[in-house]
C-alpha cells in the first residue's frame, strides 16, 4: 500500500482526528459546563496527540534506518541485500526522493539502467548537486546508448571527476556521442590527479584512452593503454572488474581484434553476474557475434 509519508499509518491518522475531536469537545464542555470535565477531556486530547506524534516519529526514524541499511549494503557491494531492502520501500514510497535515489543506484548497478534513469530524473530535482546521482544518471544514459541524455545529465555537476568519466564513456561509445569530445575528455581525465589517485578511476581512464586511441586508429597507443589497464584491473572488486572488462572489450572490438573482444566480453559476463558490467557485456557480445556470423561479414 502506498503512503504519502514514511511515518503515516491509518491508526496514527485516526488518533490525530480523535485528538482534534476531543479538543473540540473540551471547548464545548468548557463553554457549556465550566467544570473539571473540560480539563480531563483536554488532557486526554493532548496525551493522544503526543503519543500518536511519537509513534509517527518512531516510524519515520525506522524508515530512515532502513534506507541507511540499504545504502550501507550498496557501499559494501551487496547489491542483492540492497535490492531486498529497497523493493518494499519503493513500492510503498515511490515518490520520496531518498528512496528513488537509493533504488535507482541499486538498479543501475544490477544492470537495469532504464529503470534507474527514470527514477533518477525524478530524484535529481531534490539532489541537483549530488555527484553520485549525476554520475549514475549520465552512466544510465550511456548504458542505454543515449548520448544526448548523458550530455544533458552531466550538466547537473559538470566538473565532478566521476561525472566526466561517465560522460567520456558516453561520448566515445554511445549512439549520438560526440567522438571528438570523448577523445578530448579521455586525454583530460588521464592527467587529473584525482584520477591517478584512485585504482578504479585509473583503470577506467586507461580503458577510455584505449577506446579513444582506437577511434583515432592508433593501434600502438591503444595497445599500450590496454597493457596498463590489465595491470590495474586485478586490484578491483568483481563488480568493477566486470565493467572494466566490458570497456576493454569495446576497445578491442574497435581495434578489429574481434576474437579477443568476444573473450573479454565473456570474461565480464562470468566475473560479476547481475551487474551493469555483465549486462552491457552480454548485450555487446551478442551484437558482435551476430555481426560476425552474418553473411556479409563472412563473405568479406
Amino acid at each position: 500500500m502506498r503512503r504519502t509519508t514514511p511515518g503515516a499509518h491509518p491508526l496514527i491518522r485516526a488518533a490525530w482526528l480523535a485528538a482534534a475531536g476531543l479538543l473540540v469537545v473540551a471547548g464545548l464542555v468548557e463553554l457549556l459546563a465550566r467544570g473539571r470535565a473540560a480539563i480531563f477531556v483536554l488532557v486526554a486530547s493532548v496525551v493522544l496527540f503526543v503519543v500518536s506524534y511519537i509513534a509517527y516519529l518512531v516510524r519515520h526514524l525506522l524508515f530512515l534506518a532502513e534506507v541507511a541499511r540499504a545504502e550501507r549494503a550498496l557501499a559494501a557491494g551487496d547489491l542483492e541485500r540492497a535490492r531486498a531492502l529497497l523493493a518494499p520501500l519503493l513500492d510503498a514510497y515511490p515518490d520520496l526522493a531518498p528512496v528513488q535515489r537509493a533504488a535507482a543506484i541499486t538498479l543501475y548497478r544490477r544492470g537495469d539502467p532504464l529503470s534507474a534513469a527514470s527514477l533518477l530524473e525524478r530524484a535529481s530535482r531534490s539532489y541537483a548537486d549530488d555527484v553520485e546521482v549525476a554520475t549514475t544518471l549520465v552512466a544510465s544514459y550511456a548504458a542505454l546508448n543515449h548520448g544526448g541524455g548523458a550530455r544533458r545529465a552531466s550538466g547537473l555537476v559538470p566538473r565532478a571527476v566521476d561525472v566526466r568519466l561517465a560522460l567520456a564513456w558516453s561520448e566515445l561509445v554511445a549512439l549520438g556521442g560526440d567522438r571528438a569530445a570523448g577523445i578530448a575528455l579521455a586525454a583530460e581525465l588521464a592527467d587529473r590527479a584525482d584520477v591517478r589517485a584512485s585504482p578504479s578511476r585509473r583503470a577506467m581512464a586507461h580503458a577510455l584512452e584505449a577506446i579513444a586511441a582506437a577511434r583515432r586508429m592508433d593501434a600502438a597507443a591503444a595497445a599500450d593503454r590496454l597493457r596498463l589497464l590489465r595491470e590495474e584491473v586485478s586490484r578491483l572488486p568483481a563488480e568493477e572488474r566486470a565493467f572494466i572488462d566490458y570497456l576493454e572489450a569495446v576497445a578491442l572490438r574497435e581495434l578489429g581484434r574481434t576474437a579477443e573482444a568476444v573473450a573479454a566480453f565473456e570474461r565480464a559476463i562470468d566475473t560479476a553476474p547481475d551487474t551493469i558490467g555483465e549486462a552491457l557485456a552480454r548485450r555487446e557480445r551478442a551484437g558482435l557475434v551476430a555481426r560476425l556470423a552474418s553473411p556479409s561479414q563472412t563473405e568479406g
